[in-house]
């Protein structure tokens, strides 16, 4: 049964959330699920219930909860989730990532991630930024080098994964920001799947890859297990 949860943001908003739990009654780990451009659709929800399994409490905040509270797009009109976007700002996705972390250490967690994709990709950088995280997942997330100013605030290793078909993220995007990350001595993983285009991990999408899904999942679970 889904369970949703409405958070206060420091900004007076409120931002609802969909939450996975996991069988233990009492979960040591928390997980923040932070959605692409088409809002905490069927694919974030599956995300999450994926870390539930693996004994995390799944959070997936509704990052466009300002301008659209419970949108959800359509993968093939981008159009209509562009005002949202646009919309959103630095300070209001620190926020936005300070109430999800403030929830989940509210619910007795005492190990944060983050996991994100594409839009939410660049805010789980962020989160590491700005929260005390364990570790930090990103699947193609746009525009890295826009964080340029908060990377030595990062204090969790990251795991940057691509695919090398993308035609959204220029493969300049991806190498710059590794090299601030080297710059600044912090920790990071960085996988490229061959095969694989941007949203390769989502079986809604037409750019779905399989086999570099599963290859990612085995990754990701080993990353968040070992991280921090």
């Amino acid at each position: 049964m889904d369970e949703i949860v409405s958070l206060r943001v420091a900004d007076g908003s409120s931002m609802q959330a969909y939450v996975a739990r996991p069988q233990a009654a009492a979960p040591q780990q928390g997980a923040l699920v932070l959605q692409e451009a088409f809002g905490v659709n069927a694919h974030i929800r599956e995300v999450a219930q994926r870390l539930a399994g693996e004994g995390y409490l799944a959070l997936a905040p509704e990052l466009f909860h300002r301008t659209a509270p419970g949108f959800v797009g359509d993968y093939t009109d981008f159009g209509g989730a562009l005002p949202h976007l646009t919309a959103m700002t630095a300070e209001g996705q620190e926020q936005d990532v300070r109430a999800g972390n403030d929830w989940l250490q509210g619910q007795g967690v005492e190990r944060v991630v983050a996991v994100g994709f594409c839009l939410g990709g660049r805010v789980a950088v962020r989160a590491a930024a700005t929260v005390a995280l364990a570790g930090a997942a990103s699947f193609y997330g746009g525009n890295l080098l826009s964080l340029r100013e908060r990377v030595e605030a990062i204090g969790a290793p990251l795991l940057l994964v691509w695919g090398d078909q993308d035609t959204h993220i220029p493969v300049a995007q991806r190498t710059g920001f590794a090299a601030l990350l080297r710059q600044a001595g912090k920790e990071f993983v960085e996988c490229t799947f061959s095969a694989a285009g941007h949203g390769f991990f989502c079986e809604e999408r037409a750019s779905y890859h399989a086999r570099s899904a599963r290859l990612a999942w085995e990754l990701l679970r080993e990353f968040l297990r070992t991280a921090g």
